[in-house]
């Protein structure tokens, strides 16, 4: 299944206009604790970090040995970071204008 199909499917579709209706830190701790493992939150945290160096310029030994990535991961992750749907990106740009 590619990207545009997974998009397709209406439980996708939920989820992501569940996320979208997520108000302030507190609601959005309790849903991701119900949706995900503390490992799965743990992932995610760690990839956003890895993009986030990756995007500071830091090569990926380095941002490997700062976060604890696997190479399969920082390197994922800076395909994302520079691929075409720009999430990481966008994301990276909010939180550092909120911070």
């Amino acid at each position: 299944m590619n990207i545009e199909q997974m998009f397709e499917r209406a439980d996708v579709e939920q989820l992501v206009r569940a996320v979208l209706l997520l108000e302030g830190e507190e609601e959005a701790r309790a849903f991701l604790t119900d949706l995900c493992t503390p490992r799965e939150i743990c992932d995610f945290a760690q990839r956003l970090q890895v993009a986030r160096y990756l995007d500071e310029g830091e090569p990926y030994v380095e941002v490997q040995a700062r976060t604890g990535a696997s190479s399969t991961t920082v390197s994922r992750v800076s395909k994302a970071l520079n691929g075409e749907h720009g999430g990481y990106r966008r994301i990276l740009i909010k939180l550092e204008d909120g911070e």
